[in-house]
């Protein structure tokens, strides 16, 4: 096998691993990563509003917007307007999205993260130095992307799905 297979078989192992751990998200708790990331960042900051949620997951306030829209229907957050300044919106999880988010498995950036501190300096220096190579090979640089290890649609920042 020619080098270049290696680094296909190795990108594809890398998104089939996303792509195994999105489907036992979904199964276990009924959530997609991204939904996961917010609903954890809401507890862990508190009393938050959609930019600072947006800004804690890199994604764009639409993007933050459509899936705290999704997850009200739900019933798993719920969104509060400011008393002191009536342009904020604060977003809460409630006693269902708590429980849910509690027995929810932990995203699978975690353990990378982890595994990734691990290592010497200059070695996560290649390494990113390398996967922001393959993203720029790849005509990614201008896509939005949050560091959450998740397949599926990326919406855009008006809320609707990039095309595949």
């Amino acid at each position: 096998m020619n080098n270049y297979d290696r680094v296909l078989v190795a990108l594809r192992r890398v998104i089939r691993a996303t792509d195994l751990h999105s489907k036992r998200l979904s199964k276990h708790a009924g959530l997609t990563g991204p939904q996961l990331l917010i609903m954890r960042s809401i507890r862990d900051l508190g009393e938050v509003t959609i930019g600072t949620i947006a800004e804690n997951v890199s994604l764009s306030q639409a993007t933050v917007t459509t899936i705290l829209d999704r997850l009200e229907l739900r019933e798993l957050v719920y969104r509060v307007r400011s008393t002191q300044d009536k342009r904020k919106v604060h977003a809460h999880l409630t006693e269902a999205g708590a429980e849910l988010l509690a027995q929810a498995p932990n995203p699978l950036q975690e353990d990378f993260i982890q595994k990734y501190q691990s290592l010497e300096e200059w070695e996560q220096t290649m390494i990113l130095a390398a996967l922001q190579r393959v993203a720029h090979m790849m005509d990614a640089d201008d896509i939005d992307a949050s560091p959450v290890l998740t397949v599926g649609p990326m919406l855009t920042d008006d809320g609707w799905k990039e095309k595949a």
